[in-house]
């Protein structure tokens, strides 16, 4: 395992802490008016998705986790099982309802992605910024209604989210994968 430095932790890196995995999702070098200069991070548990924060001395090492990365294309989902298919020796890995969490919501049938590897434990899916989804249930706009007022709607995979009064149940419409918010017409 590779050794890095306080200085070279960045957004995006995956480090091992107390035989954990944590991928960095924040990270600010703070030197206080007395004292040793001190490292805030902001971590996510790649196994519980827990987040936590915490702080180290600039001068400590850290092990850094080798992820690798395999395409893969979603086939389908059974019983709370999703299944995916490595685009090159199409071997199947399943990966739970409860390692996916809510990024179930922005897998379409077909759509190609990639799965983050630990040695050889499928960690988690990488979703592109943003989705095209289908809107399959939406109430009709409401006449006089500001242009700026939203709706709820209910998406081709189950996720609800709000829309502008003009959307009309079964167009197509991006949302961020990020956020889960409306990002336009598709």
């Amino acid at each position: 395992m590779a050794q890095i430095g306080a200085p070279e932790v960045k957004n995006g890196v995956t480090l091992i802490i107390d035989g954990k995995l944590y991928v960095v999702l924040w990270f600010m070098n703070v030197k206080p008016g007395k004292g040793a200069a001190i490292l805030k991070t902001r971590l996510k548990d790649l196994r519980t998705g827990n987040v936590l924060e915490r702080n180290f001395n600039t001068n400590e090492k850290f092990e850094q986790a080798q992820i690798d990365k395999i395409a893969v294309q979603y086939s389908y989902s059974d019983n709370g099982t999703y299944y995916f298919m490595d685009q090159a020796t199409y071997e199947m890995y399943e990966i739970s309802d409860a390692v996916l969490g809510d990024q179930k919501y922005y897998l379409i049938d077909g759509m190609e992605l990639k799965l983050n590897f630990y040695q050889g434990e499928v960690l988690d899916v990488v979703l592109p910024d943003k989705v095209e989804l289908i809107i399959t249930e939406t109430s009709p706009a409401v006449s006089g209604a500001p242009s700026t007022s939203t709706k709820d709607a209910t998406c081709e995979t189950g996720l609800r989210i709000r829309v502008p009064q003009f959307v009309e149940q079964g167009e197509k419409v991006i949302v961020s994968t990020i956020d889960g918010t409306y990002q336009g017409r598709a």
